[in-house]
C-alpha cells in the first residue's frame, strides 16, 4: 500500500490509474478505523479496480470545546488494518498539506474559502454542532477533487453527513457516484463508531438507549403506527430511563430531505442524537 502525504502525490498516483483505465474507489476517514471503516473498503474493493482511502482529522468539522485535540490518532494500527484490508493507497495529508499551515490560523492570507452546507448545514447535527456540516462539505469537496475518484463509499450510520454529500454531488457536478452502505453494529445493536472508545463500561451499557429508542420508533412504525409525534415520544421514553443519557434531539424526517414530518407516509428516516457520558453519540434507522 502506497501512503501518501500530499495532495499533488494523490492525484498523481489516481492520474496513472484512471489512465490505465481503471476504476478508482475511495473511502474518507478521519482514521481510529472499525469494523465500519472497514466494511466501506470492503465494499469499494467489489466495486472498484483500485481502492483509496485517507484519514485526516479535519479541524474544520470540530467546534470550540469539542474532542479535536484528543481525537485518536492509532495511525500505524489503520495503516496495518488496510493493509490486511488491500487498500491499494493511503492519503494521510496533515494540517499544513491540506490548509496552508500547521493551523487554520497559519494560512497564508489567513482567510478560507468554504462550501456551505445550506439548510442541512443548520438543522440536527448542524444546529448542534454549528459550522460542523460547513466544515464535512469542504473536506469532502477537496478530497473529491484531489482524489478524482469514480465511487466514494461513505456508512448510513452519519446519515445527515451522507445526504448533505450527495446533495452536495448533484448541485456541484463532481462527477463522483456517492455509495451508500448499511451500519455496522456490535452484537448488542450499538452502531460502530470511533467515539465508542471514550465509553467507560456503564456508559458503553447506557448508550444501548440509542438503538433500543429507534427500535422502539420501527416496532410501532412496523405495527401501523403513522404519527411522527407518537414515535419521537417512544424514543424520547426510553432514553429518559438511562440517567447517563443526555438526549440532543430525537426526529422523525423525510429520507431525503431531513425535514421533520407530522405523518409517516413515505420513506422516513428516525434521527437521534446524545450525549453520553462526555461522548457525542449518533444513530439513526429508516422507517
Amino acid at each position: 500500500m502506497r501512503i501518501l502525504k500530499r495532495p499533488k502525490e494523490m492525484r498523481s498516483a489516481v492520474e496513472e490509474w484512471r489512465a490505465g483505465g481503471l476504476t478508482v474507489g475511495l473511502v474518507p476517514t478521519m482514521g481510529a478505523l472499525h469494523g465500519g471503516h472497514l466494511s466501506l473498503i470492503r465494499a469499494a474493493r467489489d466495486g472498484c479496480d483500485r481502492v483509496a482511502a485517507s484519514i485526516f482529522v479535519n479541524p474544520t468539522q470540530f467546534g470550540r470545546g469539542e474532542d479535536y485535540d484528543t481525537y485518536a490518532r492509532p495511525f500505524e494500527r489503520d495503516v496495518s488494518l488496510l493493509e490486511e484490508e488491500v487498500c491499494d493507497a493511503l492519503f494521510a495529508p496533515g494540517v499544513e498539506a491540506m490548509y496552508g499551515g500547521t493551523s487554520l490560523e497559519l494560512s497564508p492570507d489567513g482567510e478560507r474559502v468554504y462550501v456551505e452546507a445550506g439548510w442541512l448545514g443548520g438543522v440536527w447535527e448542524g444546529e448542534a454542532r454549528p459550522g460542523h456540516m460547513r466544515g464535512v462539505a469542504t473536506v469532502v469537496a477537496m478530497l473529491f477533487n484531489i482524489a478524482r475518484p469514480h465511487r466514494a463509499y461513505f456508512g448510513e450510520k452519519d446519515y445527515q453527513q451522507l445526504k448533505l454529500i450527495e446533495r452536495m454531488e448533484r448541485n456541484l457536478f463532481f462527477g463522483v457516484e456517492i455509495v451508500a452502505c448499511p451500519t455496522e453494529r456490535d452484537p448488542d445493536g450499538l452502531a460502530i463508531s470511533s467515539r465508542n472508545a471514550n465509553l467507560s463500561p456503564q456508559e458503553r451499557e447506557a448508550a444501548l438507549a440509542l438503538p433500543h429508542a429507534l427500535r422502539a420508533a420501527q416496532d410501532l412504525a412496523a405495527s401501523g403506527e403513522h404519527d411522527a409525534g407518537t414515535l419521537v415520544a417512544a424514543m424520547k421514553r426510553v432514553c429518559e430511563d438511562e440517567s447517563l443519557v443526555e438526549l440532543r434531539y430525537a426526529a422523525v424526517v423525510d429520507a431525503e430531505t431531513l425535514a421533520p414530518l407530522e405523518t409517516v407516509e413515505k420513506p422516513a428516516r428516525a434521527l437521534i442524537s446524545a450525549n453520553v457520558g462526555g461522548t457525542h453519540l449518533i444513530d439513526n434507522v429508516a422507517l
